[in-house]
């Protein structure tokens, strides 16, 4: 959420400290202005706990497992007795005279609440979310918050009522208006949502009618004597959350409610709270007590609960403090408990602090206690080529929308292999980006069923990834895992490489940060992508390969009789391009894959010298001549001596290798090896043309030999990938840059790349 119980606890705590100085209050905040102040941030408030709702989906949590579940209520029960304990302790010092019974509720509630949005927050920023103590916190989290919602309406209708009839009345009236907003309301809530289909704008009615819904239930709640919040809260939960007409809700309103409303909330409820109240050693031992039997109940009885569910100890303290997380939920129940006169403003301003106290030692303490391995044992088969073909081959297939699933299916069928080769398992990345709005808490949801992130079987957004996924493992040989990295872009890149170092996997499949528009032209989805696949590269503890899409099979899925490719591999040498004829080896083995090695070599006692111009193709460095054009590839004759001999002499061995492997195993009508000498730029690109109609390219990130001297908007892709990519080079292929892992070398600039060390025969 844009606000998070930090924000709030900024807000409220300047307030409280302002509010102190009479002449600053009467100057900002007159007296004629507090109800102009508590009218709007009551109105926000009413949206907000809407908000709260769409959040929650009731179906999610009916198929919260027995373990999530047993810790909610225990994490519920516990810390509600000691805040009946507390309360006692409270009415006979600070709180004489208090109405008891709604008292006593009001403290179980603030003592026993767990503000779900808040711990989703605080889960996705230490990207624990996907993790098995993320999805226990957040299942036990909701069943949390809807038991919390259900005490506090139990307690806000036993305040203010001394006839124990009234409050029976109360709740039998709230109890007919649910039936009514399930039974009613809910059907045409539905009716809307339906009319409402992915990939077309939701009537303006619709959301008028639906945020009338939410003014009229607020409306009726108060009138039944529970409380305005009850009645939006209760409209949230019955919208439907499938289809876009929940996620155009929350971006209609969360700007305004998160921006401007609630932070006048924060204010309005640090104006109410007088921290001079508290004084003397009672005050502040009192103060104590509650911290500490909030704490102690929270955590203690969650960590209880789930040792006695065989969870290891560091795993169930730390669901123990997670669970401790306070937030505006909290802050809501404490000033409906002092509005209705429940609360004092000294037994007020102790449960304040509290509630600030909870949530702001809830990070540091889980980031000291559970810190997640990020290194997993070490593993042997880092790359693609490798001297064991049998071993399984690992791959990670990143993807941000369904855009770039089509060709990321027909890129792992082509990679399958049918020969003498291991099996192929592929891990699905669905990297969705974690924003500031609500929305980005909706995805929670969407990322968990039965602990298999975005493989949901309900048909909500992710449908045309989940079929496509399942569809493809049914119909072929690839075994296909299903994985979800939610996280802020500058963050994502951690995810993916630890993921690909915890599930062992030999390469990092990442979609371009461009796309191919209709007419051909390349056109960037935002520099957070490029920078993600920078970092990537820099990070990562494999092989990466950034694949440009432009189509490869079309744009619907090939499945294995279907396929029919041509695909060249570029060689000019070096660990790079050594990956790439390795990976093009083992695509070339499906029957419907024809590969062409085109090996380009200097004439006699000369290499080749490729450089980059700024504008991201290539172009004239030193010593170059007059072969400056943007885009177009410059090769510059060096001497032999000058070279890297020992990285020649690996070239020229797997080169022969490969050759000797493809007759021994007669697959010389589906590989076929070209040798060509260029001397000029015009050789280059006269081969690579005439090659431009295949379906792929598979080129090496940067050959060592061929140091990187100028700047490129697109580093990443070296010198070759940089000229295929770019406008000047037509074609309709797709490419695949790739860049073997190599552990020693230096990777943290993509401007100037120094030589690479000679690669060691048994990867790493």
């Amino acid at each position: 959420m844009n606000l998070t119980m930090m924000g709030a606890g900024r807000h409220t705590t300047r307030a409280i400290c302002f509010g102190r100085n009479e002449k600053f209050l009467n100057t900002i905040f007159p007296a004629r202005s507090l109800t102009v102040l508590d009218t709007l941030a009551n109105f926000g408030l009413l949206f907000f706990l809407f908000l709260v709702g769409l959040e929650l989906d009731m179906r999610a949590i009916r198929r919260t497992g027995s373990k999530a579940l047993g810790i909610a209520l225990v994490g519920i029960s516990f810390p509600f007795i000691l805040g009946i304990g507390t309360s006692l302790v409270l009415s006979a010092t600070i709180s004489k005279g208090v109405n008891h019974v709604p008292f006593l509720v009001f403290m179980g509630v603030s003592l026993s609440i767990t503000a779900f949005p808040v711990l989703a927050r605080i889960l996705a920023e230490l990207k624990l979310l996907t993790t098995d103590v993320g999805r226990m916190a957040m299942s036990a989290a909701a069943v949390n918050d809807v038991v919390a919602w259900i005490l506090l309406a139990l307690a806000i209708a036993l305040s203010g009522n001394t006839s124990p009839l009234v409050s029976v009345w109360v709740l039998v009236c709230g109890l007919a208006f649910v039936t009514f907003a399930i039974f009613v309301i809910r059907p045409g809530l539905t009716f809307m949502a339906r009319r409402s289909p992915e990939g077309e704008p939701v009537k303006e009615l619709y959301i008028c009618i639906t945020l009338s819904l939410v003014l009229a239930a607020g409306f009726i709640t108060d009138t039944i004597g529970i409380h305005a919040l009850f009645g939006a809260f209760v409209v949230g939960l019955i919208v439907p959350k499938e289809g876009p007409f929940a996620g155009i809700l929350i971006e209609k309103i969360e700007d305004l409610v998160s921006g401007i409303f609630l932070p006048l909330y924060f204010v309005s409820s640090g104006l109410k709270t007088n921290v001079a109240t508290i004084s003397g050693a009672l005050s502040w031992a009192l103060l104590v007590l509650v911290i500490f039997n909030a704490c102690f109940g929270k955590i203690v009885g969650t960590m209880v609960v789930s040792l006695l569910l065989k969870m290891q100890f560091r795993e169930a303290l730390t669901l123990g403090f997670l669970m401790n997380t306070k937030g505006l939920v909290e802050l809501i129940v404490l000033n409906i408990g002092k509005d209705r006169k429940v609360l004092n403003d000294q037994a007020f301003a102790i449960l304040v602090l509290m509630a600030l106290f909870t949530t702001f030692i809830t990070t540091p303490i889980v980031m000291a206690i559970y810190k997640p391995a990020r290194k997993a044992a070490p593993y042997k088969h880092r790359t693609v080529k490798r001297k064991d073909l049998g071993t399984e081959l690992r791959i990670l297939a990143c993807f941000h929308s369904t855009r770039n699933i089509p060709t990321m299916i027909n890129l792992i069928e082509s990679s399958r292999g049918t020969r003498h080769r291991g099996r192929l398992c592929v891990y699905a990345m669905h990297l969705m980006e974690l924003s500031e709005r609500s929305s980005a808490i909706s995805m929670v949801h969407k990322a968990r069923k039965n602990g298999l992130p975005f493989w949901n079987k309900k048909r909500d957004d992710n449908d045309q990834m989940v079929i496509a996924f399942e569809a493809y493992q049914q119909l072929s040989s690839v075994i296909v895992r299903p994985m979800t990295a939610i996280s802020a872009l500058h963050t994502i890149h951690e995810d993916i490489c630890t993921s690909a170092q915890q599930k062992r996997v030999a390469m990092i499949v990442l979609p371009f940060h461009k796309h191919q528009r209709m007419n051909g032209v390349m056109e960037s989805l935002g520099h957070e992508i490029h920078v993600v696949n920078q970092q990537v590269l820099r990070h990562a503890p494999c092989s990466v390969g950034i694949l440009i899409d432009r189509g490869l099979g079309g744009t619907t899925q090939v499945f294995a009789s279907d396929v029919s490719y041509t695909m060249v591999v570029p060689f000019f040498g070096g660990r790079d391009d050594r990956e790439a004829l390795a990976y093009g080896l083992r695509m070339a083995e499906h029957p419907g894959i024809v590969l062409t090695v085109i090996k380009f070599v200097a004439p006699p006692g000369k290499s080749l010298m490729m450089i980059m111009t700024e504008s991201g193709g290539v172009g004239a460095g030193a010593g170059a001549g007059t072969d400056t054009d943007t885009g177009a590839i410059v090769v510059e004759m060096k001497d032999v001596g000058n070279g890297n001999d020992d990285d020649n002499d690996n070239d020229e061995a797997f080169m022969t290798k490969c050759m000797t492997q493809t007759q021994k195993n007669d697959q010389s009508t589906a590989i076929s090896f070209e040798e060509k000498v260029v001397g000029s730029k015009a050789d280059i690109i006269a081969a690579l043309k005439s090659m431009s109609k295949s379906n792929l390219f598979l080129v090496g990130r940067m050959p060592p030999i061929v140091p990187l001297i100028d700047k490129s908007d697109c580093p990443e892709l070296g010198p070759v990938g940089s000229f295929l990519a770019s406008s000047d080079f037509s074609t309709t292929a797709s490419i695949l840059v790739v860049q073997q892992y190599d552990p020693t070398a230096n990777l943290h600039s993509f401007v100037e790349e120094e030589d690479m060390l000679e690669e060691p025969d048994t990867p790493v």
